[in-house]
């Protein structure tokens, strides 16, 4: 059966994986951390910039993580790496509900869900994807992409509603035991393609990571997500507090949130067909342009509606270029050390979403304002756009980590 049939397994791996992602550290931690902010805040008084700290402790944790789980990822079965993974980040999100008034507490807790971060993520399940498919490897992507994207949607309403409820601890121990009863169960699901040779694998055509980190294509892939990842974290960890700042209702506000996982989801869909079909790297620039549009909307929004707009770009540019990394990185550097390498990318991803959301809340806090740094972020993310016009072509690197119609045949495509 192939990769063209819906009934093909490999699409119901795709599927399990979409719904971990949904419940995992991309989508879970990130999308209602902003929600979680103010009531956080108001409980204890601390700064956002102090609470935007934890954030920026998860996300280098992650950063100085990535690449080493990436290379159990590409050593061994990816079940051993993402039940404990998912088990670990389940229990300690839910312990947030137990939250003192100890900042090193709050940072504690975000240092473990970052170590673990991204054995619940798109790093860990990219890797079983990429070999169940080949020609249909954009769409599947994509695939996998659009649970975070649905959490995104979802995630920030449903925190918001918990919070009004039963109030943010209750609700920080609700969603933590929502990844251990729905996440592990279908996490047991998910596996490489039985035609997959993990020994062979290892020794054939690719590059190696050594090959991989000197080759100037990874370094303008890494630069490039560097600078999306600034803009964007910093933008979604501070936009429910940044439109209710300006008179948008709460309620208002996590629907902008929800809004922009709508479009992420969309930008996915799309992203995953048109890289099936055109050179990924003139999708990248669309992207990132649309992104850039986003984050200036947003920089000067002044209602719910242009609220609505800058999430829904930012939205669309970041659920596409969530889908052109991994994928690159196939194209241009084969299998080989595929997971390994794409660790090193969410290395720069993290420590920039480290950075996004601390210097926002240090905007803020000194200016009453994020309007400057948000315009500023927009510009970085069009330069971004316009270095990844500069990458090769995909025929440029097959010969050099012999990369085949054989081994790996959506490498050699333009």
């Amino acid at each position: 059966m192939t990769e063209n049939n819906i009934r093909y397994a490999g699409w119901r791996v795709a599927l399990a994986c979409s719904v971990c992602v949904l419940l995992g550290f991309a989508s879970l931690l990130v999308y209602t951390f902003g929600v979680f902010l103010k009531p956080v805040a108001a409980e204890f008084g601390w700064s956002r910039q102090a609470i935007s700290t934890a954030f920026a402790v998860a996300a280098l944790s992650v950063a100085a993580c990535s690449p080493f789980l990436g290379m159990l990822l590409d050593r061994y079965p990816v079940r051993r790496i993402i039940v404990p993974c998912l088990i670990v980040f389940g229990c300690a999100f839910a312990s947030l509900a137990f939250l003192t008034n100890h900042l090193w507490h709050l940072y504690a807790v975000f240092l473990l869900l970052g170590i673990v971060g991204n054995g619940t993520a798109h790093l860990a399940y990219s890797r079983p994807l990429s070999t169940w498919f080949q020609l249909r490897r954009g769409s599947a992507f994509a695939f996998l992409m659009s649970g975070g994207a649905v959490g995104a949607m979802i995630l920030p309403v449903i925190a918001q509603k918990l919070i009004g409820v039963e109030g943010w601890r209750n609700a920080f121990l609700i969603l933590g035991a929502a990844v251990l009863v729905v996440g592990l169960p279908v996490a047991a699901t998910v596996r490489e393609s039985p035609t997959y040779d993990r020994t062979k694998a290892l020794l054939g055509a690719g590059s190696s990571p050594a090959e991989g980190l000197r080759s100037r294509a990874f370094w303008i892939i890494v630069i490039v997500l560097f600078f999306a990842s600034l803009s964007q974290n910093g933008s979604i960890t501070h936009m429910a507090a940044l439109l209710t700042d300006r008179g948008v209702s709460p309620g208002q506000a996590a629907i902008a949130v929800s809004l922009l996982g709508g479009a992420t989801l969309a930008g996915r869909i799309v992203t995953g067909w048109l890289l099936d079909r055109y050179f990924a790297p003139r999708v990248a620039f669309a992207l990132m342009v649309i992104a850039a549009i986003g984050t200036f909307a947003l920089a000067t929004a002044k209602s719910s509606s242009a609220g609505f707009f800058g999430a829904a770009c930012i939205g669309i540019g970041m659920g596409g270029e969530a889908d052109v990394t991994p994928y690159l990185i196939t194209r241009y550097f084969g299998l080989r050390s595929f997971s390994t390498l794409y660790g090193f990318t969410w290395t720069a991803y993290a420590i920039a979403g480290a950075i996004g959301p601390v210097i926002m809340g240090k905007a803020f806090d000194a200016t009453g304002s994020y309007q400057v740094l948000l315009s500023s972020l927009s510009v970085l993310t069009l330069v971004a756009g316009v270095l990844m016009l500069s990458l090769p072509s995909y025929q440029a690197t097959a010969s050099q980590y012999k990369l085949t119609a054989e081994s790996e045949p959506e490498a050699l495509a333009t």
